[in-house]
């Protein structure tokens, strides 16, 4: 992952995170193979583990151990009503910005065919 990416998804992946999770309950280790299977390839997994300490501490979630066939117990996380509602106000954040950036894209697209819409300094006239 290129180093803009991957700051970009250091600001969207708790709402990543709690999405999978308002899909059903995951341990750490499913939550990263998800995100692998997603594309999100060169996720390392202490990164996903140090979010879903973050996430619990804020309260964003429902921990429980669960007897493991190979080891220690796993923690579970389920997402509460608070998780819910940051999970919430990240997709309404997520709507606003992607609209706002789709706008500025589409710019940059007109620009580049030369279609209608497209900035021109002296307004058409040559």
């Amino acid at each position: 992952m290129g180093n803009q990416m991957t700051e970009m998804l250091k600001g969207t992946l708790e709402g990543i995170v709690l999405a999978i999770l308002a899909g059903r309950p995951a341990y750490g280790y499913e939550i990263t193979a998800r995100l692998r299977e997603e594309g999100f390839s060169d996720l390392a997994e202490g990164t996903v583990y140090a979010l879903l300490v973050r996430i619990e501490q804020r309260g964003f979630v429902d921990v429980e151990k669960v007897p493991s066939e190979k080891g220690p117990p796993r923690k579970v996380y389920s997402i509460n009503a608070q998780g819910q509602a940051q999970l919430d106000g990240f997709w309404r954040s997520w709507s606003f910005l992607s609209e706002r950036i789709g706008q500025f894209h589409g710019t940059d697209q007109d620009d580049s065919t030369g279609s209608e819409g497209s900035a021109d300094p002296d307004g058409g006239k040559n």
